[in-house]
């Protein structure tokens, strides 16, 4: 008994461990722990009792051959008043709600009385009134409907709900925005640069709605040599936003605007973000300024900022730009002559920046961007790339100089604010880069301590090489995300040494930050941050995985943290908000993206398309298509009949026997074989040389007249309530059920 105790105590065994749950869809969950090291794996049996997102106390029971825990749940901490949507069915005389986010692995049930005005089929939110229990499931009653699963717009609703997405403005915020006056009055110019006859110019993307910089540039001196002055004009926000009043606080709380296909949620209500506050054409607006002496290499001699009222003389898209200074006799030149002469001066200074871009080392790994085209009803037509010209670039180089003064000026005036800050790839990701590089034939590689410039010339000496997209994609992964932060640190894949955001105050809230601190240093005054709300779960979330890059996973002993005074730690509280819900955005933003995919790829079963592998895992290959630009999984079961092994430092999968590769890059012909709308993911078939033609023809028919006998069966199939059948609510199409199983039993290994 001494030993076994003693056995338990030296490997944590009796320990209780603190985390959040994580469901998972296959049922099993897993309990991230709060000091940041591996996550706890619950079996489906744990997971009965608690739901998705609880906080609980665990402990570890055993640990698996590979060293990871499994654990149990031995005492439920909070559960978080948090809504769940799901379609409602009516099943056997039982109503019931399954949950659109399969990671709450149970249906939710519903008594007659609380199903309100909600129909069979229809797409509901539900409050939880009773949690579930090892032998109970949970009940909840119908809050809100939001109708039909395909009314178009359906797929957001339900994303900014099972994300958290503030969607509606409180009633304060918008009684404040409706109490603004409509334009810049007579009192709002005082102590202000009158720039009106300069002939600032805004240059964005054919559907941009809000307008946050205009741009003008000019031939100057600079000291002895020829130089630009480049003028960045933004948004004054900041005027009609006051801190810790109710437009503040719901801009706070969104801390980004959200991007949809033809949809956005807005951090500002619309008269400000379309409005008041948008650099609309051949209207007076109040900016802040960036004001630029630019040399003949890029680098910028001198800046100065201020408060202005400007007068934008032109709303230009990137297609016109590109179009005049392609040919600056042509249609699109003419038709806006009085300002070819300016938009040239900015390609001039736009290549100089360039120049000073290219010498300091900068990162510049060029990606394939898309586009989603859809109808009327929201439904997608085509996938389209997004085509970057010098247009594009001479917008962002303008834009990063702005934002490296605006971060050089706040650093010189000691004043606290947020950074932008971009760390170098962690010794785990380099130690995989260095392996990969290695494996691939690579002579260059990375020290211990690499340099922007480093990685830049990787990418330099493989972009003539047959897999350079292979192994940029792996650069690329080896980058860390950047955060919002008081602490600065420089900015890794920009090489800068301090960088911050000045330039979209419409649509960050960081951005609204820097030009408080900014307005407050040029009044020699002191910006105080308001009282914040307490942070949420993506904070939270956050808050846990930044913690955890202090020491490497497995590792209690850790590196103790830099003392901050109180009013740099409410700075750091106010970035880690920033960060966790533009992650929040971007993970909304994908999700119906790929609700939307999944929705498209419907009408394309079983036909066929050339791609090339994305991404190699241990149960399978991702492969994005040529034509579609959409990804989806060919399962390792369906790579042929033979064992493969993963090899992480090529990132690939090779066949024991025959040696075939599998690596990111290989070019591939596919055949869409299952689309799951409820799990957001597309499966593949290999099509290999020689398959025969018939044979195929045979499968496609065999799948297409199951979706179809699958379409057929009435809203009410009966299955036993609670438990997961054969026909999920919001699935599309699950064809061939023997291999779905098998496909969904694989995935146990976490993507």
């Amino acid at each position: 008994m001494y030993i076994k105790n003693n056995f338990e105590r030296t490997t944590g065994l009796l320990d209780e461990i603190e985390g959040v749950i994580q469901g998972h869809r296959d049922g099993h969950g897993y309990v991230v722990r709060d000091d940041g090291q591996t996550d706890i794996y619950l079996p489906p049996n744990e997971m009965r009792a608690v739901l998705h997102r609880d906080r609980v106390k665990a402990r570890i029971v055993r640990y698996d051959r590979k060293g990871r825990p499994e654990g149990r749940v031995v005492e439920i901490i909070e559960r978080p008043v948090q809504p769940i949507i799901g379609r409602l069915l009516h099943e056997s005389g039982v109503w019931l709600v399954a949950p659109e986010d399969k990671r709450f692995g149970q249906d939710v049930l519903i008594p007659k009385g609380a199903t309100g005005l909600a129909k069979a089929g229809q797409v509901v939110v539900v409050e939880l009134t009773e949690p579930p229990s090892l032998y109970g499931q949970p009940v909840g009653r119908v809050k809100e409907v939001l109708g039909e699963i395909d009314d178009p717009g359906m797929e957001i609703e339900i994303a900014v709900r099972k994300y958290g997405v503030p969607h509606e403005f409180s009633d304060a915020c918008i009684g404040e925005a409706r109490s603004l006056p409509d334009k810049v009055r007579p009192q709002d110019r005082k102590h202000r640069v009158d720039l009106t006859d300069i002939p600032l110019v805004t240059i964005d993307g054919e559907d941009a709605r809000d307008f946050d910089d205009a741009v003008y540039c000019e031939p100057a001196r600079v000291g002895r040599g020829k130089g630009w002055r480049l003028l960045v004009a933004i948004a004054d926000v900041s005027s009609y936003v006051e801190t810790g009043h109710a437009i503040d606080v719901d801009a706070y709380d969104r801390a980004t605007s959200v991007y949809f296909p033809r949809r956005v949620i807005p951090m500002l209500p619309e008269k400000l973000s379309n409005g008041l506050c948008s650099l609309n054409p051949e209207v007076d607006r109040l900016c802040m300024v960036c004001d630029m002496l630019i040399g003949a290499s890029g680098e910028i001699h001198a800046y100065q900022f201020f408060p202005a009222v400007m007068y934008s003389h032109a709303r230009l898209t990137y297609t016109q730009v590109a179009a005049i200074l392609a040919n600056t006799r042509g249609p699109e030149a003419t038709r806006r002559r009085d300002l070819v002469a300016h938009l040239l001066n900015l390609h001039d200074v736009y290549r100089a920046l360039l120049k000073e871009r290219n010498a300091r080392g900068a990162l510049d790994l060029e990606t394939v961007e898309t586009q989603i085209v859809c109808d009327d009803n929201g439904r997608i037509e085509q996938i389209v790339p997004r085509v970057r010209t010098d247009a594009h670039r001479l917008i962002e180089e303008s834009m990063l100089a702005a934002n490296v003064c605006a971060a050089q000026f706040i650093q010189q005036s000691g004043h606290p604010g947020l950074y932008r800050v971009h760390e170098g790839p962690t010794p785990e990701k380099k130690e995989i880069l260095r392996n990969y590089l290695k494996a691939m034939g690579v002579n260059a590689s990375i020290g211990e301590d690499p340099s922007p410039r480093d990685f830049q010339k990787i990418a330099e000496a493989t972009k003539e090489r047959p897999d350079a997209q292979q192994i940029h994609t792996m650069l690329l992964r080896s980058m860390q995300q950047a955060i919002y932060t008081p602490v600065n640190s420089g900015h890794f894949g920009l090489a800068f040494e301090a960088y911050t955001h000045f330039t979209s105050p419409i649509r960050r809230y960081p951005d609204l930050l820097v030009h408080r601190v900014i307005k407050a240093i040029l009044a020699n005054e002191r910006y105080e941050l308001p009282a914040l709300p307490t942070p949420g779960e993506a904070h939270e979330k956050l808050a846990r995985r930044l913690a955890a890059r202090v020491a490497p996973p497995g590792l209690r002993t850790r590196k103790p943290a830099p003392v901050l005074s109180r009013e740099v730690q409410a700075w750091e509280a106010a970035g880690l908000h920033c960060s966790a819900n533009e992650r929040r955005a971007d993970e909304a933003s994908r999700d119906v993206e790929a609700w939307l995919k999944c929705k498209y790829m419907r009408d394309h079963l079983g036909e066929e398309y050339g791609g090339v592998v994305t991404a190699a895992t241990t149960f399978g290959i991702f492969v994005t298509l040529d034509a579609m630009y959409v990804e989806g999984l060919v399962h390792i079961t369906e790579l042929g009949g033979e064992y493969f092994k993963f090899d992480e430092a090529r990132q690939e999968l090779r066949g024991e026997r025959t040696g075939i590769r599998y690596a990111i890059g290989t070019r591939l012909r596919v055949q869409v074989s299952r689309v799951d709308l409820d799990g957001r993911k597309i499966d593949f078939r290999l099509v290999r040389e020689g398959d025969d033609l018939a044979a195929r023809a045979m499968k496609d028919k065999g799948v297409a007249e199951g979706e179809r006998g699958a379409a057929k069966k009435p809203k009410g199939t009966a299955r036993k309530p609670g438990t997961r059948g054969v026909k999920s609510p919001l699935a599309s199409l699950k064809p061939a059920a023997k291999k779905a199983g098998a496909k969904a039993k694989a995935r146990k290994t976490r993507r």
